[in-house]
């Protein structure tokens, strides 16, 4: 699924709302825009991508059901 694909499901299904699926679209465009980066770019906003799902923490404890 490319991140224009991700984009329209998370608009359709409402997954604004989903902070997992935004980081999961922020890694899909990163991988896509990978060849037009430097590593340095490309590495210093996977970090930016990562921090920001670390701070989720256990977003999923009690709504397994939903998200898996």
């Amino acid at each position: 699924m490319n991140s224009e694909q991700l984009a329209r499901y998370i608009e359709e299904t409402d997954g604004i709302s989903k902070p997992w699926l935004l980081i999961q679209l922020r890694l899909t465009k990163l991988q896509e825009s990978k060849p037009f980066l430097s590593e340095t770019e490309y590495l210093n906003q996977l970090a930016d991508i990562h921090e920001d799902l670390m701070k989720l923490g256990e977003w999923w404890r009690g709504r397994e059901e939903e998200v898996f």
